[in-house]
């Protein structure tokens, strides 16, 4: 979701004593208030308070969830970023010059595309974020000799739409031989300073005219055996001196006959097809026309280095003529790879459009970084309350099952300073809207009155979020949440208040928390709490918290690295086999304490169907 169509922002008149200075606003969150705040459980924090205009949003058909509705009154991380592309991958600049991907800053100007009439055509747009990481790496060969070296949850846009770059254990559709890719076509190399490519650059524009001196005074002359950088700097200036471009043609005027005859004999050398458009009379005036479409006016450009935004901007992407994949591999190594957000999601890389990929995707949708900012600031929806009153009063909602905290702990910190769920609740409440709450946090004792007021009119399912009771391992990766053993002692209170509450046994680490050790003390402690159910679920490591993973697990347990790499080498979810005997020894556990793995059902135990609880997922690990 883009924030720019927010409205407007909350009051300001309200105070929390937020500290004096604040950072400056996201590009994608016009209209919000930063506020920081000069307390030491929010010492580094930044949270950006805005209006949103929806809060009841439909899960993607694809996500691995049983539920379709969620609430998610603070943005976090849900669709996942890859890191794409090769660092010396050639970028189409605004300007109609390439770039290697790795020296693009955010803030640059290049080209993507977007849709205009039906049809899909290059415009210029900005580079708003830029990340790098370590991952294996594809390369991509098509048939007029373009390689793309990328990672494989990349995608490119091919005649069939977007595609990745390899397949993973979902259902996603990736590249084969044969699809073409659609772009500009590869580029050519890009032109380096030189001192020939100068003096052909001033011959050029010197004919005719008074001479332009170079360096120490020395005079333009034409050379008896010119050089290609010298052919290369004479095209550049008689492009300069009287060239013209726009997304349909370029033409290189030319009054003088030797210049003339100069130009159109360096065009052939480098293999430019052009036509004349002098008729050939008398007199008249001289000018050439290169054809050949986009990709040879691109070639021209990128050869000779003069720049050009018009060339480009406003041309429609061809699919035709598109180059055709002949080979994608892996290479067996892990490398440097880049990727960019933009402002139409996409760019051109080695003349292929190349879809972007965003990091802990809902904070780089609006222009956050991946890691820190995940952690570091949040994105407060202040009026989450009035808008799900709103929306359950629709006449178009028909009472669905709504699931909270399977995306971000909606009873995270920020929860006890801006008290958004008691307003959540209360709705669903008067609406007698069933609902369910997946959280780490204990501060869903606070809402225990309007939680059995609601049980009393609908389903209220509770779940809990308890990985391993290991309190070393749990202040290395979930030092912001509270212990598990604050967490079963929650669970308690919510049992003794008449509630089942299952336990999502979840993340478990492999290397970890998976030894049988492990297992057999947390399972205990969550059957001595009371809980109804227990259902393990190992760690799975979407893009984006991937990497951030990684770079934790390399730093304090670099000896776990390999085993996490073979584990992880097919996608974000441990191999089945994996899976399914960690499962085993849990429920093995379970009869031993008593405790059976979770069924579906609820709280108050109605003999309809119940809804299903809350979703297999693990909430934000680090």
């Amino acid at each position: 979701m883009r924030w720019d169509n927010l409205s407007a922002p909350p009051d300001e008149g309200r105070s929390d004593g937020p500290a004096p200075a604040t950072p400056p606003l996201p590009l994608a969150l016009p209209g919000a208030i930063a506020r920081t705040f000069d307390t030491p459980g929010f010492a580094g924090m930044t949270f950006y308070e805005v209006r949103a205009k929806s809060i009841i949003n439909r899960v993607p058909g694809a996500s691995r969830v049983p539920f379709e509705w969620t609430i998610n009154p603070y943005r976090g991380c849900s669709h996942a970023c890859v890191y794409c592309v090769s660092g010396d991958t050639p970028i189409l600049m605004a300007d109609g010059r390439p770039r290697q991907l790795r020296d693009v800053e955010i803030g640059d100007r290049i080209f993507g595309t977007e849709r205009r009439g039906g049809r899909r055509r290059y415009v210029v747009t900005t580079v708003r974020a830029k990340w790098s990481t370590v991952k294996p790496a594809y390369r991509l060969t098509l048939d007029d000799g373009t390689t793309l070296v990328a990672s494989g949850d990349h995608r490119f846009l091919s005649d069939e739409g977007w595609r990745y770059v390899a397949p993973d254990t979902g259902r996603r559709r990736r590249l084969v031989p044969g699809e073409r890719l659609l772009g500009t076509g590869s580029f050519a190399e890009g032109h380096k300073a030189s001192a020939d490519h100068d003096r052909g650059w001033r011959w050029a524009s010197s004919v005719g005219r008074e001479p332009r001196p170079g360096p120490a005074g020395e005079r333009a002359e034409k050379p008896d055996a010119p050089t290609d950088e010298w052919l290369l700097g004479l095209l550049a200036g008689a492009y300069d001196r009287a060239g013209r471009s726009n997304s349909g043609a370029l033409r290189i005027g030319l009054p003088d006959g030797d210049l003339f005859h100069d130009v159109t004999a360096a065009l052939e050398h480098f293999g430019f097809t052009f036509v004349r458009e002098d008729h050939n009379l008398p007199g008249g005036p001289r000018q050439v026309r290169l054809t050949g479409g986009l990709r040879e006016r691109l070639r021209f450009l990128h050869l000779t280095g003069v720049s050009s935004r018009r060339l480009v901007e406003g041309a429609p992407v061809p699919r035709v003529a598109a180059p055709r994949v002949t080979a994608v591999e892996p290479l067996g190594v892990e490398l440097p790879l880049f990727d960019i957000t933009t402002g139409t999601g996409d760019f051109i890389a080695n003349g292929v459009v190349s879809h972007n990929c965003f990091a802990r995707n809902t904070h780089t949708y609006l222009d956050l970084d991946a890691g820190a900012d995940f952690d570091r600031k949040v994105i407060v929806k202040v009026n989450a309350g009035e808008l799900v009153r709103r929306e359950l009063a629709a006449p178009r909602w028909r009472g669905t099952h709504i699931a909270m905290g399977t995306n971000v702990d909606c009873y995270q910190r920020a929860e006890g300073r801006y008290q958004l769920m008691p307003q959540i609740i209360g709705a669903l409440r008067d609406f007698a809207n069933p609902f369910s709450i997946l959280t780490k946090g204990t501060l869903i004792l606070r809402d225990l009155p309007l939680l059995r007021q609601a049980a009393e009119v609908t389903r209220v399912g509770l779940s809990y979020s308890v990985g391993f009771v290991d309190e070393r391992l749990w202040r290395a990766v979930e030092p912001g949440t509270p212990s598990p053993r604050r967490r079963l002692d929650a669970v308690r209170q919510l049992t003794d208040a008449g509630f089942d509450v299952g336990v999502l046994m979840a993340p478990i680490l492999p290397g970890l928390s998976d030894d049988d050790e492990s297992i057999d003390a947390t399972v205990s402690a969550i059957a001595a709490a009371g809980a109804a159910s227990v259902t393990p679920l190992a760690l799975h490591l979407r893009p984006g918290a991937r990497e951030w993973y990684a770079r934790w697990l390399g730093r304090e347990f670099p000896h776990l690295v390999p085993r996490y790499r073979e584990l992880y080498r097919s996608g974000a979810y441990a191999p089945q086999s994996y899976q399914r005997e960690l499962t085993a020894r849990v429920r093995i556990a379970a009869r031993r304490h008593g405790l059976h793995r979770g069924e579906r059902g609820d709280n108050r135990q109605l003999p309809d169907p119940a809804p299903p609880p809350p979703a297999p997922e693990q909430l934000s690990l680090l």
